[in-house]
């Protein structure tokens, strides 16, 4: 017997997700349809409201349902430090550690050739008239530490270098609590490599 259309179209449309395999997504649709059809309804209201409701900060690029999201507005804010990101997940993330007091800009993605993503694709210019705004002093970029991320820190420092911008790049090292004899030889190296002084 064949699975009926509408549920084969709701299995195809839960792949997208990421992490969610074929059998992950008849698993999802499955459960949605046979124990919790409430679940399925609040899902689809809550997915059609954030799709109507959320656009791009005119400042930073994250969502939000206003113009400009409430991080930006806020006069508790360093304006003068500007830290860019890849997604509003990592900018979540450092806002967790409460060590940042400054504002973001979120990429929304990274410098990847192989997928066709290059600086163009994310929209390079719009970072670069925000942070020659004339308010922001030192612009702190936190890419990940992946391929990818190191591309895109790479294009980033350069082009905001050429307009006489200071920049700096995250540290990467052992981590809090961490014993030296379980960090990985790359991590321990990059530690060697970006120690710093001790104050006397």
């Amino acid at each position: 017997m064949s699975t009926p259309s509408s549920l084969e179209s709701l299995i195809e449309a839960l792949r997208c997700l990421p992490g969610v395999g074929p059998k992950s997504a008849q698993r999802i649709a499955y459960h949605l349809m046979q124990h919790d059809r409430a679940g399925a309804q609040r899902l689809a209201d809550a997915l059609g409201q954030a799709l109507l409701a959320l656009r791009h900060c005119r400042r930073c690029n994250t969502f939000t349902e206003s113009e400009i999201c409430e991080r930006c507005l806020s006069t508790r804010r360093d304006a003068g430090l500007l830290c860019v990101v890849e997604t509003p997940v990592d900018m979540n993330m450092l806002e967790q550690t409460h060590a940042y007091s400054g504002l973001y800009y979120v990429l929304m993605g990274r410098v990847s050739p192989l997928d066709g993503v290059g600086p163009a694709e994310l929209h390079l210019q719009r970072l670069l008239a925000r942070a020659a705004d004339g308010i922001v002093r030192e612009v702190i970029i936190a890419t990940n530490f992946t391929n990818e991320g190191e591309a895109t820190a790479h294009a980033l420092s350069e082009m905001l270098r050429n307009r006489g911008l200071s920049v700096s790049r995250i540290a990467r090292g052992v981590p809090v609590g961490g014993e030296l004899e379980f960090v990985d030889s790359g991590t321990l190296a990059q530690a060697l490599r970006e120690r710093r002084q001790l104050a006397g």
